[in-house]
């Protein structure tokens, strides 16, 4: 049976694209309800261009707030986000996990070996972000999305339109040419959260395990579905 309480809480970025099932921001992503929250001020410039720490105690308010309304878990839509990801954690009570980027550490342990990371802007991608995650001292590989016209039109520029099969093409490319540079990576990792949707086809493509924001997610709802439920 499907819980009717809602089970995660999403921080939402401002933004206009498109929101495809299995993308972060479409509440039929999820086989569970969702509370969907906007953080005003957080948007493409303010986080991805380049992550404005001022929009911290934003990102609290808004956990703290979701928590209170009985959320289990708390997530954000965007992997840049994971500079905020142990203020956050420390100021509620419930599990949160702010970025894809964070089950790195894990999957190179399961691996060990180079892992990809599939990501909307590889220019803004920091060692802070890397460091946040803790990723620095694991052999990553790098491929950015911002050179895909398509994606970079709708996703980056934050268009209300956009044709997704493109998009999905040009993800697929991109993992495509991450191989290409680094034949040796072991698993991929996808930091964007409106990646989920093409997970499929780069898999099929690299046929290696890819892992995303669902896969975390996935991972999340079942150590925490049944907390404080009554029997």
């Amino acid at each position: 049976m499907i819980p009717q309480r809602p089970i995660l809480g999403v921080l939402m970025l401002e933004t206009r694209f498109p929101r495809i099932p299995g993308d972060v921001g479409n509440p039929k992503t999820y086989p569970f309800p969702v509370i969907l929250k906007k953080i005003k001020g957080a948007n493409l410039k303010t986080v991805v261009i380049k992550t404005e720490p001022s929009l911290l105690e934003s990102f609290i308010q808004g956990a703290k707030e979701l928590e209170q309304e009985g959320v289990k878990a708390i997530t954000t839509s965007c992997g840049f986000t994971v500079l905020f990801q142990d203020e956050m954690a420390k100021a509620v009570k419930i599990p949160v996990f702010t970025s894809s980027l964070i089950m790195i550490p894990m999957i190179f342990k399961m691996l060990m070996g180079r892992i990809g990371i599939i990501t909307a802007n590889s220019l803004n991608l920091s060692k802070s972000h890397l460091k946040a995650a803790g990723v620095l001292n694991i052999p990553t590989a790098i491929k950015g999305l911002e050179d895909k016209s398509e994606f970079k039109r709708v996703i980056l520029e934050d268009s209300p339109n956009g044709d997704m099969q493109k998009i999905e093409a040009e993800v697929v490319q991109a993992s495509r040419e991450l191989l290409e540079e680094y034949p040796d990576v072991k698993g991929i990792v996808l930091e964007c959260h409106n990646l989920p949707p093409y997970r499929e086809k780069i898999k099929r493509e690299t046929k290696l395990p890819i892992f995303d924001f669902i896969s975390l997610t996935k991972f999340v709802y079942s150590a925490v579905r049944s907390l404080g439920d009554e029997p």
